[in-house]
């Protein structure tokens, strides 16, 4: 069982009982146990948690106004998501250029990494430029040119060098004139084993003095990211890491709680092959996502990747179920701009989701906008005026068949059933996480205008 939909059944089971007394609360830890331990946390780790969830429940009393299941909800909230890392703040580097080093095992997805977190600095206002050090791997600055020849981030790197010291030297030195504000360095991928990679990468950190060394790590390697990150750690103070396959790995638990029990904290996730699949990390937020909490944040991330334009005006006439069929088609356009779809619906964990079938969706497009564009005015407002007749002369004038028209009208129906259930899901968090801003009852107006 996967680790989010384990916790949630050990949440469900706990919420809905009608007594919430010590057993119950031994019955959930029980239950959190099961679900961490699946996923690869550490035993230590686990056990420690359980025990502060059992001493506070037992030691501390509910604020006034607040049921003791919720209390203990909020309790064993706090303590999954300081077993995550914790919350940090937002990433913003200092300096001009601010030079971040990144270093890594072999693949890791280290280079990839690269290109994403310079298209996420760039799409956030800094100006970005990337040095390719990684002598060993001549695809690389192959790779880190292809994925950014479109974007305006200049990348140095010569193909017939294998002195990563001065590559990186004359790399920096030569994208300084350009006023950046960030220098990302990619560095070849190393192993704590290998001895002489490893003496390599401390000799170029002592060469170039970054202002910044991140870490990136494969979250398929489990609990095993702890010696990995302390082994890094030993020869150069990481400031942060970066977690990728995060889309695919079962691990990505024990990989999180290894990486914080480190003290670096997760700065950035990959979450799948496009240049746009990096988040920010925030432990709230993903433990938010895993319980089945809508993570807003997340989306509003990908907009920006993805140069999306969804006006405010827009995003509430779609929450409030107020859209005709020519809004659903524009703004599926400028969804699936943020990458597959079935993704960016994972971010929003309802079970009428679900029902929903979005394989295939982003191909329908052409010929639900066909479709549309065979209709009057009148049809398009309001579909449910579209009987047989007018649905075989929508789908004459589209090149369609009949069957296309009434599958996209009951798409139109099904997404509206979806919003207004959206909306009102966002309510639906114990009280006192809403009070705290955990999970909002509506997406910020400023986060959405930035």
């Amino acid at each position: 069982m996967e680790i989010g939909e384990a916790l949630r059944k050990a949440i469900s089971r706990f919420m809905g009982r009608a007594s919430h007394d010590k057993e119950a609360v031994e019955e959930l830890i029980r239950d959190i146990q099961r679900a961490l331990l699946s996923a690869d946390v550490n035993v230590e780790l686990v056990m420690e948690l359980s025990e502060n969830i059992r001493r506070k429940a037992s030691e501390l009393r509910p604020p006034p106004g607040v049921s003791r299941r919720d209390h203990v909800f909020k309790i064993l909230y706090d303590e999954l998501v300081r077993l995550l890392g914790g919350v940090q703040p937002p990433y913003k580097p200092a300096g001009r250029p601010h030079v971040l080093v990144m270093v890594g095992i072999q693949g890791s997805g280290k280079t990839t990494s690269v290109a994403k977190l310079s298209n996420y600095l760039a799409k956030h206002g800094y100006r970005v430029g990337v040095v390719c050090a990684d002598t060993y791997r001549p695809a690389a600055l192959v790779q880190l040119r292809q994925l950014l020849q479109d974007k305006g981030i200049p990348v140095y790197g010569e193909e017939n060098s294998s002195d990563p010291i001065s590559i990186a030297r004359r790399g920096i030195e030569s994208l300084k004139p350009q006023g950046l504000d960030v220098v990302i360095v990619d560095t070849a991928g190393r192993h704590k084993d290998q001895d002489s990679l490893m003496k390599e990468m401390e000799e170029i950190l002592k060469a170039l003095k970054p202002n910044e060394v991140a870490l990136v790590l494969d979250a398929t390697i489990g609990q095993r990211a702890r010696s990995q990150a302390e082994a890094f750690n030993r020869l150069a103070k990481i400031g942060w890491v970066m977690l990728t396959k995060m889309d695919t790995s079962a691990r990505a638990g024990g990989a999180l709680s290894a990486v914080a029990a480190t003290g670096a904290p997760v700065r950035f996730i990959g979450t799948g092959e496009y240049l746009e699949d990096i988040e920010t990390f925030s432990a709230d937020r993903y433990l938010a996502r895993l319980l089945g909490m809508p993570d807003l944040a997340a989306l509003v991330e990908r907009v920006r990747l993805a140069e999306v334009k969804i006006s405010e005006s827009e995003v509430e006439k779609m929450m409030s179920g107020r859209f005709t069929l020519s809004d659903m088609i524009n703004q599926l356009k400028e969804v699936a701009k943020m990458g597959p779809l079935d993704k960016l619906f994972s971010m929003l964990p309802l079970q009428k989701v679900k029902s929903i079938d979005v394989e295939g969706l982003a191909d329908q497009l052409k010929r639900w906008e066909a479709i549309v564009n065979s209709m009057t005015p009148e049809e398009r407002s309001d579909p449910a005026i579209i009987d047989s007749s007018r649905a075989r002369r929508i789908a004459r004038g589209a090149g369609v068949a009949e069957k296309d028209v009434k599958q996209l009208i009951k798409r139109y129906n099904e997404t509206k059933r979806l919003m207004k259930t959206l909306k009102r899901s966002m309510g639906r968090a114990p009280r006192d996480l809403l009070l705290s801003g955990l999970v909002r009852k509506e997406i910020d107006r400023d986060t959405l205008k930035g």
